[in-house]
């Protein structure tokens, strides 16, 4: 595997690669393209921190356990919550900050703060020639015009390399809580979370969970605000079933934001994103025992056995990605949604600009 320490050694790389380049941070999301091994772990080291600004820069590789601990002392946080998908995917190593905006990783706050893409302010990164660009300033004159850090941020690689990232953090709240309705099935989940996410209560996470028929709001901030709004929730949504406040909230989310309910099991991981209305109808087409669902039904997680199709069930406008499976299956259905043909023609234009070899993770995203 080529590790290179710089950016120029990264560049003189990829701008002289002869075949495909399989990307890796430190490989903890396990996705499996053909081509030589090359890791951006070595590229690690937090370059800028400004607490008062809340703007960090780091280096692609820089673990993000260093950055949530340098964070944790100035009292801040990543607040997209990025998932570790280390538990579910069986991996090891250490997720890196690189990774997590080349995957645009978010987690259960996203309905309340948005994706981390939405947190990305700048990137340094090398494109498939070997040229280096830097937030949009130094771009070569054909893609002149482009948000670049918006294009890389879900990328997976596949536009360029990611060397450095600028974004913003926000404080950590004084309290966190959590309301959980008990005792309901999947549509009445729906109503609540809906009735929640609409509340002037600034609801930072909705959940549920079908096995254990309950549904999990949460509420951050200063504590006697938190008390008042998850009081007041309480009292909200006892109309639906059985409501209280829910102990060690933090445990709790992490396990949603992790899907620790599928660590450890056999079978098959899908994830599904659809409209939140849409989640009780997609249950019924999908027919999975083994379901999650988190950003108030609009993101499903489901557990089927090995070799299962769900796409081929599903009729509804939605995105599901195979995100667990043998190498056989995810090569023959494929990891990530096929997208419309006018989306895929923009698509494969973007990769012939940013990488006209097709060497960066090629066949990961088409």
């Amino acid at each position: 595997m080529m590790t290179p320490e710089t950016e120029a050694e990264l560049a003189e790389i990829i701008g002289s690669a002869t075949g495909g380049l399989a990307l890796r941070g430190s490989g903890t999301r396990g996705f499996e393209v053909a081509g030589a091994e090359l890791s951006t772990r070595a590229l690690s080291g937090v370059e800028l921190y400004e607490p008062g600004a809340m703007t960090l820069v780091a280096r692609a590789g820089t673990p993000v356990s260093e950055i949530e601990a340098l964070l944790a002392e100035q009292g801040q946080r990543l607040a997209f919550e990025p998932m570790d998908h280390r538990g579910l995917l069986g991996t090891s190593g250490e997720p890196t900050i690189g990774g997590v905006f080349a995957a645009n990783v978010s987690g259960p706050r996203r309905i309340q703060c948005g994706a981390a893409r939405d947190f990305l302010l700048g990137v340094r990164f090398v494109d498939g020639t070997g040229q280096v660009i830097k937030n949009g300033g130094r771009v070569m004159k054909n893609v002149t015009g482009y948000d670049l850090v918006k294009l890389m941020a879900g990328a997976h690689g596949t536009l360029g390399v990611l060397s450095e990232v600028s974004l913003k953090v926000l404080p950590t709240p004084e309290s966190e809580a959590t309301v959980c309705i008990a005792d309901i099935d999947l549509q009445t989940a729906v109503q609540v979370m809906s009735a929640a996410l609409g509340s002037p209560f600034d609801v930072t996470g909705a959940g549920y969970d079908p096995g254990a028929r309950q549904a999990y709001i949460r509420v951050e901030g200063f504590a006697g605000s938190v008390d008042y709004r998850a009081d007041r929730l309480v009292s909200d949504l006892s109309r639906f079933g059985r409501a209280h406040q829910q102990g060690d909230s933090a445990s709790l989310w992490r396990g949603i934001r992790d899907v620790t309910a599928f660590q450890g099991r056999a079978g098959d991981v899908w994830r599904i994103s659809v409209k939140p209305s849409d989640a009780v109808a997609l249950a019924a087409q999908l027919q999975v025992e083994e379901l999650m669902f988190d950003w108030g039904g609009g993101l499903v997680w489901a557990l089927v056995p090995e070799d299962c199709d769900l796409r081929r069930r599903m009729t509804l406008p939605g995105h599901a990605t195979l995100v667990r499976a043998s190498a056989e299956t995810r090569s023959r259905l494929g990891q990530f949604q096929p997208q419309p043909a006018p989306l895929a023609a923009i698509s494969e234009g973007l990769r012939a600009k940013f990488d006209p070899r097709g060497i960066l993770n090629p066949g990961l995203m088409g």
